[in-house]
Parts: C-alpha cells; sequence; structure tokens
C-alpha cells in the first residue's frame, strides 16, 4: 500500500510527538513527589534536565516539520484538488455542450438529423412496447432554390429559421421537431393517428403559408410540401422514414403545397 507524501510525512510528525510525549511523561514521573535534600534524589538531575531538554528538542522539531514540511504538503494538495475539481467541471460543461452542439442545428437552434434519427429509433420501441402508433411527417419547402438564388442566401437563412419557429410552436411539447437539411425538416408525432396527422400538417402547411418573410420591401411567399406516415409495428425506423419521404415525393409530384399520407 503506497501512501501520498503527505500522509507519509503526517505519520513521521504523529511518531515524533509520540516519542516526546512518552519522554515527557517519563520525567514527570521521575521527578519526587516531595523536596527532599539533593543527596536523597532518586535520580541523577542531570539525566533529567537531558531527558527534559531532548523532548523539548523533539517537540520544537516535530513543530518545525509539521509548519514547514507537512502543512505546504497538505496545501498543495488542497490546491491541487481544488484545480482538478475545476477542471473536471469545466471538461464536464465542456461536454455537455459538445454533446447539445452535435445533436443541434446551428443555424435553426433546432434538433438535427443526428438527433431525429436517435429520437425515432427510441420512440418506435417504446411505443411498440405499448402498442401505441406513431406519426411522421417529413416537410420540404417548395422552390426554396429560387429564394436563395433571388433574394441572396442571408434571406433563405432568416426563412428556415423562421419555418423553424413555427413548427416549434404549432406542434406538441412530446413532438421531435428537427431540421434534417437544406430545406427539409421531420416531426415525430407519438401517440396520433392518421386522420389527426392530416389535420396537423394541414394547420403547419397553412401556417407557413402565412409566415411574414420580408426580403427588403418584397414578403415572401412560402409553401411547403407535406408527406406523412404512420408506423405499422413492425417496419425499422429507417424504412418508416424512406415510407414518408416517398409521399413528400408523391406531394411534389402533385403540385407542391399539400399533404401526401
Amino acid at each position: 500500500m503506497q501512501f501520498h507524501k503527505s500522509e507519509s510525512a503526517f505519520f513521521v510528525f504523529m511518531a515524533v510527538v509520540l516519542v516526546a510525549g512518552g519522554l515527557v511523561v517519563y520525567s514527570y514521573h521521575a521527578i519526587p513527589a516531595g523536596m527532599p535534600a539533593a543527596g536523597d534524589l532518586p535520580i541523577d538531575l542531570a539525566l533529567l534536565k537531558n531527558l527534559l531538554l531532548a523532548s523539548g528538542v523533539l517537540v520544537a522539531v516535530a513543530l518545525f516539520f509539521g509548519a514547514f514540511f507537512i502543512y505546504p504538503q497538505i496545501r498543495g494538495q488542497a490546491r491541487e484538488e481544488v484545480k482538478l475539481r475545476e477542471m473536471t467541471q469545466s471538461l464536464s460543461a465542456r461536454s455537455e455542450t459538445l454533446k447539445h452542439a452535435a445533436l443541434t442545428d446551428p443555424l435553426t437552434g433546432m434538433h438535427n438529423r443526428r438527433y431525429f434519427d436517435e429520437a425515432l429509433e427510441a420512440y418506435l420501441q417504446e411505443f411498440g412496447r405499448i402498442d401505441r402508433p406513431v406519426g411522421l411527417m417529413v416537410f420540404d419547402l417548395d422552390h426554396f432554390k429560387q429564394v436563395n438564388d433571388t433574394h441572396g442566401h442571408d434571406v433563405g437563412d432568416e426563412v428556415l429559421r423562421t419555418v423553424g419557429r413555427c413548427l416549434k410552436e404549432m406542434t406538441r411539447y412530446h413532438d421531435v421537431v428537427a431540421r434534417l437539411g437544406g430545406e427539409e425538416f421531420a416531426v415525430v408525432a407519438p401517440n396520433m393517428d392518421m386522420d389527426g396527422m392530416v389535420r396537423l400538417a394541414d394547420r403547419i402547411r397553412d401556417g407557413i403559408a402565412a409566415l411574414p418573410i420580408l426580403a427588403g420591401n418584397v414578403r415572401l411567399r412560402i409553401t411547403s410540401s407535406v408527406g406523412l406516415a404512420l408506423w405499422d409495428g413492425k417496419e425499422s425506423a429507417e424504412e418508416f422514414f424512406r415510407r414518408a419521404d416517398q409521399q413528400l415525393y408523391h406531394a411534389k409530384k402533385e403540385g407542391r403545397n399539400r399533404v401526401s399520407a
């Protein structure tokens, strides 16, 4: 078993103090109770004096050792522990920040594709266990490339941020809302049947179309196409998403600005 330097120093300090204390006790008991004549003393006064002197020296050594060696060791160790604690807290906070950044879309502040994929897998497992429905909506902004080409990427970025806020405001607190990339968004809607999903998707589509987005003096009208799918209880998350994405493709093929289920 290995001891820390401060622990070893402390043991030495305690041993010195104990020896000094033992000498003092011995010296105390060696002194006669009365005041006999000098020739009647049971021990040599010189020896007694030397014992007391030795004990005083040992106590002085112990105090010096404690003040100039043990205390600095303990003090240094305490400072190291404080630094390590601060470093640990800083690394922990940084880890949380990096974790959050890894799961967040930097432009809109929404969940990103990685978070969406993990959440969809988890929802399917949990709701499959209790045999409850899970719905999926995939949104794509219509003709978004024209917005960037005509008004610039700054306006395009503002459109994406505004649409992201609209999606979060119009969905339920337990729905998972994410930006998948580009102008594509998705909503995982647990415990919702197809009729409910169609109504919600239409409300969101209308809400996006009514967003007040300005590019200089021009008011932009943004529309979206939506593909819906209801989990069949057997397909994988990838298969489930692919089916919703196929419905999105169908909505675009049918003329855009519509919901396909």
